[in-house]
């Protein structure tokens, strides 16, 4: 079982939304040390104070995971100047809410490093210092986007399907590690459905899957961490869907599922949030935590 108490915790994105509360649940639950990473300097400034105001030890980190220039330098300066790292939430992302020929190439660009690169980047680094160090946690936020297929979401949803795919592979590497040299590795994936974080302006929760509360799902995630559980998945219905596409016909699919539980239709009227938070300047782009 992994514990928090005690360890270094590593959020990205974490000086707001789910990545925020994530490092200060593990603060609060015993963590010795949290290193934020976050591509707002406003931000990152605020919870850092806020945090260092009750008595935690935060280390903030201006970092752009789009870049791996940029994560490298930082990793440099974490490891340099933090030391080890026990945990690390691969929590940064964006989203951009458009019919795929609406997305111009620098979306496109952008979505994939961050959601995808900058995760496989990032996990790179830390996950090499935990195979030296013989034990880590890394949890990677996928969404049930990543099992599913949804208009309007063509270029998240191919990001978090290949978050889903590298993260439950490096998990099977990291074991294969345990088995072997008796090291204490391990990977758990997030697959939530929508989270009511306000990023999601004017979507319409599907059937059976209503939104997600972000001290619920922030607690559901601590609670897989500490368990070691593969996959956490939430709320309960995203279970059934890789089941259901296994036995049904992709038309049937579509009709029952897709359309029957207005999952094709949740983001028709989407609107998102235009913000200085936001990682882009497109009307429709919104940063996930």
């Amino acid at each position: 079982m992994t514990k928090i108490k005690d360890k270094t915790v590593l959020v990205t994105g974490g000086a707001s939304g789910i990545g925020k509360m994530l490092g200060e649940k593990c603060l609060k639950q015993g963590a010795t040390e949290l290193v934020i990473w976050d591509i707002h300097q406003q931000n990152l400034t605020l919870v850092t104070e806020e945090l260092r105001q009750k008595g935690y030890t935060v280390h903030p980190y201006l970092v752009d995971v789009s870049s791996l220039d940029d994560i490298r330098r930082a990793a440099t300066l974490t490891l340099t100047e933090v030391g080890r790292i026990d945990i690390l939430f691969n929590n940064a992302g964006i989203i951009v809410g458009k019919s795929f020929t609406e997305h111009t190439h620098e979306d496109i660009e952008r979505t994939i490093r961050i959601n995808v690169l900058g995760v496989m980047h990032v996990a790179r680094v830390f996950g090499g210092e935990m195979i030296r160090q013989g034990s880590g946690h890394i949890i990677n936020i996928a969404s049930a986007a990543g099992l599913v297929p949804n208009p309007k979401m063509s270029v998240y949803a191919g990001s978090k399907w290949a978050v889903l795919g590298f993260s439950e592979s490096i998990r099977l590497e990291f074991e294969a590690l345990n088995d072997e040299l008796n090291f204490d590795l391990h990977v758990t994936t997030v697959t939530p459905s929508y989270i009511d974080t306000g990023m999601f302006t004017g979507v319409k929760a599907p059937l059976l899957a209503p939104l997600l509360k972000p001290e619920d799902i922030t607690d559901d995630i601590l609670e897989a961490v500490k368990n070691n559980d593969i996959i956490l998945r939430a709320p309960w219905s995203v279970y059934l869907i890789p089941v259901l596409r296994g036995i049904l016909p992709a038309r049937v699919f579509d009709m029952v599922v897709g359309y029957g539980l207005n999952i094709y239709s949740s983001m028709t009227s989407f609107v998102g949030r235009t913000t200085q938070d936001a990682v882009s300047n497109e009307k429709n782009t919104v940063k996930v935590n």
